[in-house]
């Protein structure tokens, strides 16, 4: 790969797109989707997790935690990983008030 400064501008700003969109795995791309969508019934997100990403929801959440550090992940959602961050904080917070 040529080093940044042989890249011509034209092509520079397509390799930025291409770099950006591959840095989540696909995995990872359905795991910010799946967070995306809202579930009516009980139990009716842990089915789609197990049937959709072929995960256990408790892998699932870990994968999903840890995708919430990524800044590859706030630049794909950053709405939806600002609201999941915010969650994960108060949910923190009201644990150790207990």
């Amino acid at each position: 790969m040529p080093a940044p400064a042989d890249v011509p501008a034209e092509n520079s700003a397509e390799l930025t797109e291409l770099d950006e969109s591959a840095e989540l795995t696909a995995q990872e791309r359905a795991i910010l989707a799946m967070e995306e969508r809202t579930f009516r019934y009980v139990g009716a997100k842990e089915r789609r997790i197990r049937e959709e990403l072929a995960l256990t929801p408790t892998a699932y959440f870990v994968r999903l935690n840890a995708l919430l550090d990524r800044p590859e992940a706030l630049r794909a959602a950053p709405a939806l990983v600002h609201r999941l961050r915010a969650r994960r904080v108060s949910a923190s917070d009201a644990g150790h008030a207990a």
